[in-house]
């Protein structure tokens, strides 16, 4: 690089956006995510030994991603490249593969790969990367706002660390905030600005989680209070005001001030009054909600949820109703949809209520993530070939349409969680009778179960 290039970059550099300024240079600097690349955290420790893994970093927009690659690549020997899923293709990958077996034989040198919305390649794409991932060749590092579980496929993701990374906190991006007023090299430090309490509460809050958007916000506000004239270090603090920030934000601003600080507040309202069986409050608070120009659909959303957590199998035409609201509004629009809306949250108001479904779900994820892959007793598998009836598949399965009342004792869940009750009805609604078929299934269970010899060898 000579002087020109050189002089040609730091003027662009200053350009550049506050958010990019103001990215981390070392992890020590990085605010939040503490889980992610805090002390003792994995990513520290892999960056202290130079033993990088391939990962994949999992999180929201503006958590801080993009910015975690780069300090990873710049904490280590490794040679970095960088690009994006949206513009590149399986000849780039190709490329990038052919030079990173010339960085290594020639110069000894790992590649540390960065692909940003990894979840836009498709299988071919991804494909292109397993054997090289593999072997060591590349130390993948992907990034995705999606879930990898149904983005990635399987056999890249098994080679690769997820790294989940959260939406930053309130009083993260307050700190973000804070350190690029203060930074006077890389932030807004020359203009002597401070927030006002009101301001930066709603400038985060706004935010919703978006380290970038904050920053950028931030920018157009100093921008908009300094722009008649430039200041002098020395001068008087300029105070952001909240009037500042909705002048900024303005369309954003408007929507949110139409239900002022309480969003949050608003839908939790809804979401308790309908638990609370209370039609009148469920229906006050949505109209509140539509009133102030929030979204009908997203509302919909939380009542088909609610149907399923606080109502459940107590009334199982709820989940019904709700989802047959939610289609309605979509068909009909507002404002004549939001009559649906205010009949189903009349219903969820007064059905009965259970959240059995809700703690049944709750303690299989818990047996799942304590006792991981359980295997399947063999007597329940599926035998479609002699191979696997000679191992036992299906042995001594018990077709329950053969029996009274189409129900016969037999083991369904495996052997290390086989007495573990998830789901608990009731006695309201139509849990009360629910509750009554489990209770005679499983007395009888108990009484007329064969032994797990008999039933299942590798269950005994």
């Amino acid at each position: 690089m000579d002087l020109f290039e050189y002089n040609a970059k730091v003027t662009m550099a200053g350009d550049a956006p506050l958010a990019d300024r103001m990215r981390p240079r070392t992890l020590d600097d990085f605010i939040g995510q503490s889980e992610a690349v805090g002390e003792g955290s994995l990513i520290r420790q892999a960056i202290a030994t130079q033993r990088l893994f391939s990962m994949i970093l999992w999180g929201p927009p503006g958590c801080g991603k993009t910015t975690l690659a780069r300090l990873i690549a710049g904490a280590s020997q490794a040679r970095f490249v960088e690009f994006s899923a949206v513009l590149s293709g399986v000849k780039d990958i190709r490329q990038v593969i052919q030079e990173a077996r010339q960085q290594r034989d020639h110069h000894h040198r790992r590649t540390l790969l960065f692909v940003d919305e990894i979840h836009r390649f498709n299988k071919a794409q991804q494909d292109a990367f397993l054997h090289h991932v593999e072997t060591g060749l590349i130390t993948l590092i992907g990034a995705t706002t999606e879930n990898p579980s149904f983005e990635v496929i399987p056999a890249l993701l098994s080679r690769c660390r997820v790294v989940v990374l959260t939406p930053h906190q309130p009083e993260t991006l307050a700190k973000i905030v804070d350190a690029a007023l203060a930074d006077t090299e890389r932030g807004l430090g020359k203009w002597n600005c401070r927030m006002a309490p009101e301001a930066m509460d709603f400038l985060v809050r706004i935010a919703d989680g978006d380290a970038r958007t904050v920053l950028n916000n931030l920018e157009m506000a100093v921008a908009l209070r300094t722009s008649q004239n430039e200041r002098l270090p020395e001068a008087a603090p300029v105070c952001i005001q909240l009037a500042d920030i909705e002048t900024v934000l303005q369309k954003k601003a408007l929507r949110y001030d139409k239900s002022g600080d309480e969003h949050f507040n608003l839908i939790s309202a809804l979401h308790k009054s309908l638990r609370g069986s209370d039609p009148d409050a469920a229906l006050y608070w949505l109209a509140r909600m539509l009133a102030a120009g929030e979204d009908p659909l997203y509302i919909a959303r939380r009542m088909v949820r609610f149907a399923s957590e606080d109502i459940g199998i107590a009334d199982p035409q709820a989940l019904t109703m709700a989802l047959n609201g939610m289609e309605a509004f979509r068909f009909l629009g507002a404002p004549e949809g939001e009559l649906a809306l205010a009949q189903v949250s009349i219903y969820l108001a007064t059905a009965p209520k259970s959240n059995a479904v809700y703690t049944a779900y709750k303690g299989v994820q818990e047996d799942i993530r304590r006792h991981g892959t359980l295997p399947v007793p063999l007597h329940i598998r599926n035998a479609p070939t002699d191979l696997m009836k000679d191992l036992g598949y299906g042995a001594n399965y018990r077709y329950a349409h053969d029996y009274e009342d189409a129900f016969v004792a037999q083991q369904y869940l495996p052997r290390e969680i086989r007495t573990h009750r998830y789901y608990l009805p009731t006695e309201r609604g139509y849990e009360k009778t629910v509750n009554k078929l489990l209770d005679r299934w499983r007395r009888l269970t108990q009484k007329t179960a064969l032994p797990d010899s008999r039933q299942n060898p590798e269950d005994a």
